[in-house]
């Protein structure tokens, strides 16, 4: 059996070092291809980690009939809480107090601190009994809001396009025609109420002349199953209740945004290909060069098959290289950063999975930009190659 006689590994690197400039701008062009990629990954795996991290198997939401998604909409009586609460049996309770969280939401222009511009965000009124049920929710900075105060989430100022230290406890805030002290910030890590703005529910209700709600969230006790509180929302027509755990919820708005997931993917496919069509032309380009060479090369007995393999090798090394370039510049400067979106607002996640499509896009960059150049590069007659200029 004949041995296939291939070119030495490092054949290829110093054919690499060889060509400086031209290495460092098709390196540059790698990169800046993968990086593009991952910022589409990151903001697709942000996107899907804030919706799996806000929902809570034990909460059930209790709402208006109808309403799908739009909570902002929802109308329910101001008593449903009680009424819930003596009703359904499952609800926890602990010191004599129910995990029953009377909740009213509103998108609303505001304007922070001395700056004139307006922006829309979403503000929930709520009672000290949502810290019971939203178990993620921390305040890292200052207390609790008082007559007049709000606490604003970690991720509200990305919401509404200001900076953090507009937001800062101790500043002012104003919707609604009234004036608001910044109490305190909280935190509830990759949860979409990160991005809200919390006051007393008291408060807001007097604000806006209402006195209805917007939902209920129930936390259940163990072994006490979600169809127990939509029994009694289908038993009581005449409050117009639904019932839906959390948990499926954000599934649900999950699915609404599958289209913006699916065109990020596609504008993920579209860069890959500019990327793959960039590498073919350096590597086109760079084969026309070598033709003298590779004629060389096969007349001292090196088979064709060994020549496509090196300049694969070659291709390979350098879509590589690009891929860990532009994974680290992605984890150093785009994890965690925070973006602004419909919902509210969530950071985006360069994680191993992202970094992983990162290097096999640098993968596939060196074997489909190398192969076509390479065939072409060989196909000529030997005695023609060895007189190209």
């Amino acid at each position: 059996m004949v041995s296939l006689k291939l070119l030495p590994w490092e054949y290829g690197i110093r054919n690499l070092l060889r060509r400086p400039g031209r290495t460092a701008l098709t390196l540059a062009a790698i990169s800046t291809a993968i990086f593009l990629v991952l910022v589409v990954v990151g903001f697709v795996r942000g996107l899907e980690s804030s919706l799996s991290a806000s929902g809570d198997p034990n909460v059930v939401l209790v709402y208006s009939l109808g309403m799908g998604e739009n909570l902002e909409y929802s109308s329910i009586p101001g008593s449903s809480a009680d009424v819930l609460a003596a009703s359904i049996a499952g609800i926890r309770r602990r010191y004599g107090a129910e995990y029953a969280s009377p909740e009213l939401c509103l998108a609303a222009r505001m304007v922070a601190g001395d700056e004139q511009d307006e922006s829309t965000g979403l503000i929930r009124g709520v009672t000290t009994a949502v810290l019971r049920v939203r178990r993620s929710v921390e305040i890292i900075e200052g207390a609790w809001p008082e007559a007049g105060e709000i606490l604003v989430g970690r991720l509200a100022a990305t919401k509404l396009g200001r900076s953090p230290e507009a937001l800062g406890v101790g500043r002012s805030f104003e919707f609604e025609g009234r004036s608001w002290r910044i109490s305190g910030r909280f935190a509830a890590p990759g949860a979409v109420v990160e991005s809200e703005i919390w006051c007393r529910l008291e408060d807001l209700q007097s604000v806006l002349k209402r006195q209805d709600l917007s939902l209920v969230a129930l936390t259940l006790a163990p072994g006490t199953p979600p169809a127990d509180v939509d029994l009694f929302c289908k038993e009581r027509l005449d409050l117009e209740l639904q019932a839906m755990r959390e948990t499926d919820y954000y599934a649900s708005l999950n699915a609404h945004y599958r289209p913006v997931r699916m065109l990020a993917w596609v504008v993920v496919g579209l860069v890959a290909g500019a990327g793959v069509f960039a590498v073919l032309n350096t590597m086109y380009a760079a084969a026309v060069g070598r033709v003298r060479e590779l004629a060389t090369l096969q007349t001292i007995g090196f088979p064709r098959l060994a020549l496509v393999l090196s300049l694969i090798q070659e291709a390979t090394v350098l879509s590589l290289t690009g891929a860990i370039l532009a994974a680290a510049a992605a984890v150093l400067l785009l994890d965690g950063m925070a973006i602004r979106f419909t919902m509210g607002a969530f950071q985006l996640r360069v994680d191993s999975v992202a970094v992983l499509i990162g290097c096999g896009m640098g993968l596939l960059l060196g074997w489909f930009g190398a192969v076509p150049p390479a065939m072409r590069g060989i196909r000529r007659p030997i005695a023609e190659s060895l007189k190209a200029v």
